[in-house]
Order: C-alpha cells, then structure tokens, then sequence
C-alpha cells in the first residue's frame, strides 16, 4: 500500500485531536504451542495510522499548535533473528519506508516516555487493552506530576482515540473501498470455486480448504475471520467452525467466509445444496431468505437507520416463518413480541471494514444511526431451523443464511458481491457440471502463455567437475 495513505490518515487523526500526545500499541504475539506463536496480526488502530504490522511497536503521535511529530518506537535490527523469522525494518526503516519523523528502540520507550508527556495538556490511549502497558504510562504521568515544584506536569486529560478513529474507520474513504473491493473479488472467486467443488461425501473441511486455497493463491494475505462450512444441520449453528462432518446427498452447505487484503476484510455467505439441487422446500426456504435480503439492500442509502433497514428484512422473514409454517400469527405482532427469535436470532448485519466485524456505534442514546456514504455493511438475514420439539419436523436440520457486502454511496447503495450467483437457478446453473473445479483449477500468478525463467542447474553433489587438459 502507498504509504501516502498512512501519512494522509495521520494528518485527518491530528487535525481532529487537540493538542497532546496519542500512544498507540501493537498487539502481544501469543503462544501457540512449544515454542510456535500464532501467526501476526498487529492492531488495527496502529496499523490504519502506520503501515507498520511488526510486533513489539508504539506508535506516538504529537502535536502542539502547528508543531507535530510522528514517532515509532520498533524491534532493533537483529541478524540472528531475522536468520530464524526473517527482516525487521528498524529505526532506518521506520523512518526510510514508514515515514517516521524519529524512531528509537522498543525498549527505550518508557525511557522516553516522560519526555514525551512533560507539559502536555492530554493522552489519547486506548485504555483497557493491555493493563500492564497502561499501568506503567499511568505511573509516568504521576512521576511527572511529582515534579510540578520544578514547572513539570504530565496530562491532566486522558482521552480514548477511538473517539475519533471510529468515525475514520466507520466511513471509508475511496482507498480503503477499493482494498475491501479487492478482497471481495479473491472471496468471490473462492465461493464460485466452492460451489463448483462441492459434491456429495466430500468432508466439510475439505470443502473450506478449496476457499482458503483460493483466498490464498490470489493474493489474501489470510482468512478475515475462522471459515465456516456447515452442512446440513450444523447449519443451524452460526458460527460452527468444527468443519469436520461430511456432506449429505440432499443436505444443503452453508459457508461463511472472508478474506483479508491489505488489514480490509470481505465477508460472504452463501447457502447451496452440495448435489447441485435444492428440493422443494430447500428452494421455498431460500427464496424467502433471498427475498428479506433483497428489502433490506433496497432500504439500503444514505440517511436512513440501521434499524430500518434490519426490520424491512426482518418483516419478510416473520412473513416467510408464517408461510412456512414455523408460526403462526400476525407478522406485527410476532415480531412485536419476538416470537421470530428461535429463528432469526442475529440483526440484519454489521460494519466492514479493518475488522470483519468493524467499529462503530449502532445507536446513539437509544436512537439507530442514519447510514452515511461511505459506509460498508453486511446485509445477512437467515434462517435457521434446529433439530427441536418446537420445530416443524420437514424443516429440521435446514439453515440458510445470505450475505453480501453492501457500500453506501451518495444516491442509494452499490453491492459490492454482487458478482456471485445466489438466485436458485444462478447457482444450480454455477453448479450444474458438478466437481468441475478439480477439473479446470490452474495457476493464478503466472501469466498465460509466459514460461517462468529456468534457475542455475546446481551442480550434482559428489560429481567432480571435469578438468581440463
């Protein structure tokens, strides 16, 4: 990413802070196992300001009246670690490739620290994410405010940034919507190749590794959040991840998946039947699924609520739940009284952006946001019918969810997946060659008629060269 992005992002948080300094901390690494960690992912906030993904870093932003400074605070070169893990960027770096107006040693920041904060009217700082952490800036404050005899004071206003970050995050700039484009478009292909690998006695997670797969070969950089593949009823389950039954002739497949491009996520379901059919009733369900979501992106644009677009949705699935067969009543008076609920138990859908499940209020003193341009959200009714005594016995084991990613742009709205099939007949058609994936998958990364270059031929160990005469 251009890292005039992360320059322009820092100047937008300065001229909405007052004067003071910002601290930002990337996250810990966490142990997996022995001596393996996780794989990375550093904070959003810090990521969103910087550019920079490695651990152990504070980010320090300072201004006073015209005067601002940017500071990282990062890992040490060390050839013996970037033997084993590979290169750190440095204070050089930090400073040559992430714009860093000074940068010192991770460890010299609580040595810094009070030069920092002396006579500083107020911090912003992300409070309740590490304790420690806090705990010791906390300490530096009071040791400043001891020395006041002297004409030295540390903050008297501690403030969260996410007062102004949130906004910067829930309102996307034209960037940051053609990242979350991006990794739409990998996760859209991921879905088609699912759809077009799916088959009958296949296990669910081999089923998920065809979308990680695809994620992956074209260019995610990892999985926005664990990928569900339920089949069947573990559909019925909204965040089932155990991906590890197999997949019935006549059950239908539920994936919810996403990929991460660039710290911007993408976030798709689709429901379709794993032999390429839906039956009957299978159909009837979707289609009244199909038709809530299809209310709700109309409700979609700027200036309406959040709330309003979850009830035009949720008022076609109460209609649907009666259709069906599952209650029976008046659709205002069910939902009036929450009868949908064993049903229909998540709102219509949620913020995207850094995170899958992005910041940002919902409502404010009670009252449900008006929608802005700019805005990304996921538009995902569903229905879900356990294995339950108050369950009609032909809709046990059935669970359907559709979800797109939806922009919210100056005169209504722009679907930003819409390029994957999800009418029934678009997706039996996607799925009518049944397994052809395995058939036609080829390399993504090399270019269609370009042989890649041929390296050296190593010479065969133990063969001595010939001498010359």
């Amino acid at each position: 990413m251009a890292h005039n992005v992360f320059a322009d992002r820092r100047t937008r948080f300065l001229d909405a802070m007052e004067d003071g300094v910002a601290v930002f901390k990337s996250w810990p690494v966490h142990v997996r196992n022995g001596d393996v960690d996780h794989p990375y992912r550093t904070n959003s906030d810090l990521f969103l300001l910087t550019g920079f993904d490695e651990p152990e870093t504070m980010a320090v932003l300072v201004k006073r009246g015209a005067d601002r400074k940017y500071v990282l605070f990062v890992r040490p070169r060390d050839p013996e670690m970037e033997t084993w893990v590979g290169k750190r960027a440095g204070t050089e770096g930090a400073i040559r490739d992430f714009g860093a107006d000074e940068a010192y040693d991770s460890a010299l920041f609580f040595d810094r620290l009070p030069g920092l904060l002396t006579n500083q009217p107020r911090l912003y700082l992300e409070f309740g994410l590490d304790v420690a952490f806090e705990g010791r800036v906390s300490l530096a404050i009071e040791a400043l405010k001891g020395e006041a005899r002297k004409g030295l004071c540390g903050p008297w206003q501690i403030i969260d940034p996410r007062s102004i970050l949130w906004d910067m995050r829930v309102v996307k700039s034209a960037h940051d919507v053609q990242v979350i484009e991006d990794a739409c478009a990998i996760t859209v292909a991921a879905f088609r190749a699912a759809m077009q690998a799916a088959t009958p006695g296949m296990n669910e997670g081999e089923l998920a590794a065809v979308v990680e797969f695809e994620f992956r070969r074209r260019g995610a950089h990892r999985v926005a959040f664990e990928t569900i593949c339920a089949s069947g009823a573990n559909a019925a389950t909204l965040h089932y991840i155990r991906n590890d039954a197999t997949l019935g002739d006549g059950d239908l497949v539920l994936i919810d998946a996403g990929a991460e491009r660039n710290m911007m996520s993408a976030d798709i379901s689709r429901t379709f039947p794993t032999n390429g059919r839906f039956t009957p009733l299978q159909r009837r369900v979707y289609e009244w699924v199909l038709k809530a979501q299809e209310a709700a992106i109309a409700a979609v644009k700027p200036g309406t609520t959040y709330a309003k677009v979850h009830e035009a949705g949720l008022k076609v699935l109460v209609e649907g739940l009666v259709d069906l067969g599952a209650l029976k009543g008046k659709p205002r008076s069910l939902i009036e009284t929450g009868a949908y609920r064993p049903y229909f138990m998540h709102r219509i859908g949620h913020w995207l952006g850094s995170d899958v499940h992005d910041v940002g209020p919902y409502f404010v003193d009670g009252a449900s946001i008006p929608l802005r341009a700019g805005m990304v959200i996921t538009i995902e009714p569903g229905l879900y019918f356990a294995d339950a005594p108050a369950t009609p016995k032909a809709l046990r084991g059935i669970g359907i969810r559709i979800e797109d990613d939806v922009l919210v742009t100056d005169k209504g709205r722009r679907v930003l997946t819409e390029a994957l099939p999800k009418t029934v007949d678009d997706i039996e058609a996607l799925m009518a060659d049944r397994g052809a994936w395995w058939r036609t998958v080829q390399p993504v990364t090399v270019p269609a008629g370009k042989k890649a270059k041929k390296s050296a031929k190593p010479e065969k160990a133990g063969k001595a060269k010939k001498k010359s005469s």
